[in-house]
């Protein structure tokens, strides 16, 4: 029963085994579900349960790799796409908790779709930085072959599209 909870969390419930893109399907997720969350204003209540919610997740994750490897071809297989959702949760993560007033310094037709463009910017930003792995995630992904290698890649991923945000929106 663990095992089965386990593989489908890693999966992110099927979206792993998705034949086109599964890291891409999974990060889109990902922004899908934080955009509900922020456009019915429940992203403020709860986002220190959020940060619980993430870090319980990586950590039962990165057992749930270890302990499950073998039921895949190899260690980072594309069905894996957890490391993806947490990722991809650090920049927008930072972006529910900075709010909107981080922001009022950019022009107005950004304002009005703030959330959406913000989202976006966030989802291309990780997924570059997922994809073209510069140092230090490249010697992570290619030293580390165990379930926090796989998950860690995607946190620094993460990282550098939130410090890249903050940058764009700086600049701006």
């Amino acid at each position: 029963m663990i095992n089965k909870f386990g593989k489908a969390l890693i999966t992110m419930f099927g979206i792993g085994y998705f034949k086109y893109a599964p890291g891409t399907l999974a990060s889109f997720v990902t922004c899908i579900i934080y955009y509900l969350l922020l456009i019915n204003d429940l992203i403020g209540s709860i986002f220190y349960y959020l940060i619980l919610f993430l870090f319980l997740i990586t950590i039962y994750s990165i057992i749930s790799i270890d302990n499950l490897t073998s039921q895949f071809k190899k260690k980072d297989a594309k069905e894996i796409v957890i490391d993806e959702f947490v990722g991809q949760s650090i920049p927008l993560l930072f972006l529910s908790f900075v709010g909107l007033g981080f922001f009022l310094s950019l022009p107005n037709w950004i304002m009005q779709h703030y959330h959406e463009i913000m989202i976006f910017l966030c989802f291309l930003l990780f997924r570059f930085f997922d994809i073209l792995k510069p140092f230090p995630i490249n010697i992570v992904d290619q030293k580390m072959k165990n379930g926090l290698g796989v998950i860690l890649d995607d946190i620094l991923a993460g990282i550098y599209a939130t410090i890249s945000l903050i940058i764009i929106i700086l600049i701006f």
